[in-house]
């Protein structure tokens, strides 16, 4: 069992996954430094110092606080700037990786017309070519 469970931890695909989440943890913390101490700023310069992540609607009589830490511990709070902070956060990252998968493809794309494999159809495999040249012959016998 201990063998098994060592192939299955060093195989290649769990690697490169577990690398993929490492990755992916640090770039967020970059996206949410982007957001944060980017353009949140910006944002806020634009709206005339707003900042989002302070904005939020008491859902309890004994909420008085202005800042949303505070408010948390006097009760319920609908904290819809932090929403709207992750949610500007998850569009910074889907602008991201849009971009990143559009340079790939058209990196594929350029490789792929400097080889000439662009223009090629893929080989059919010969068991995929008996099976349609079966299938054609049964559709001859029928209509003949």
């Amino acid at each position: 069992m201990l063998n098994e469970f060592k192939q299955f931890a060093l195989r290649g695909n769990v690697v490169d996954l577990a690398i993929g989440v490492i990755i992916g943890a640090a770039f967020s913390k970059i996206v949410d430094s982007l957001v944060g101490d980017i353009f949140m700023p910006i944002i806020g310069a634009i709206t005339g110092g707003l900042d989002f992540s302070n904005y939020f609607t008491p859902l309890a009589e004994g909420v008085t606080s202005q800042t949303l830490e505070q408010a948390k511990t006097q009760g319920a709070v609908l904290a819809w700037g932090s929403f709207l902070t992750v949610t500007l956060n998850f569009v910074v990252v889907a602008w991201i990786l849009f971009l990143v998968v559009k340079g790939m493809n058209r990196l594929r794309r350029s490789e792929d017309a400097k080889t000439g494999t662009a223009d090629k159809p893929p080989e059919v495999p010969a068991d995929v070519k008996l099976l349609s040249e079966i299938r054609d012959l049964l559709k001859q016998g029928r209509t003949a």
